[in-house]
């Protein structure tokens, strides 16, 4: 089974095991502990709580926008890799799980989202979240994965 197929497979069973309306609270360790962000409960890791305060002020410069091919090159990375989980509509685990976490204050489909700095997107992808596996270089290429981010970031910036 491939890596992408196993870890919508993940996602699908976590999303299924919260059940439809995905109140349970989840399990809520000490802090400095992950807990199941898709079930209510926050993220409770220090480095992220502290890397979140620089993605909140980071932008790039407004004469800095990405070139066309770059963001079809992003879109392209985000149907092969992304989809699956995080499109809109039904039976997209991730884009669940976000809608259960922010109860309609963000929208769960990332490419709806206009928060989503690129340094935020490399670092999910890399390193990964909840049940979200981290992607590899040899999965997604450094230059991938900055077509990415440039696809998902605010346009406005």
């Amino acid at each position: 089974m491939g890596r992408r197929r196993l870890s919508t497979l993940l996602c699908t069973l976590a999303v299924s095991w919260a059940g439809a309306s995905v109140s349970w609270a989840g399990p809520s360790g000490p802090a400095g502990s992950w807990a199941w962000p898709f079930l209510g409960t926050e993220v409770r890791s220090a480095k992220v709580a502290a890397a979140a305060g620089s993605w909140a002020g980071a932008s790039a410069p407004a004469n800095q926008q990405p070139a066309n091919s770059q963001l079809q090159r992003g879109k392209a990375v985000f149907d092969e890799w992304c989809a699956g989980c995080h499109a809109p509509g039904p039976r997209r685990p991730g884009t669940q799980a976000l809608d259960a976490l922010y109860k309609g204050k963000k929208p769960g489909a990332l490419e709806e989202r206009t928060d989503l700095v690129p340094k935020l997107t490399e670092t999910f992808v890399r390193k990964g979240v909840s049940v979200m596996p981290p992607f590899r270089k040899t999965e997604i290429s450094d230059a991938d994965l900055a077509a990415l981010a440039a696809y998902l970031a605010p346009k406005n910036q």
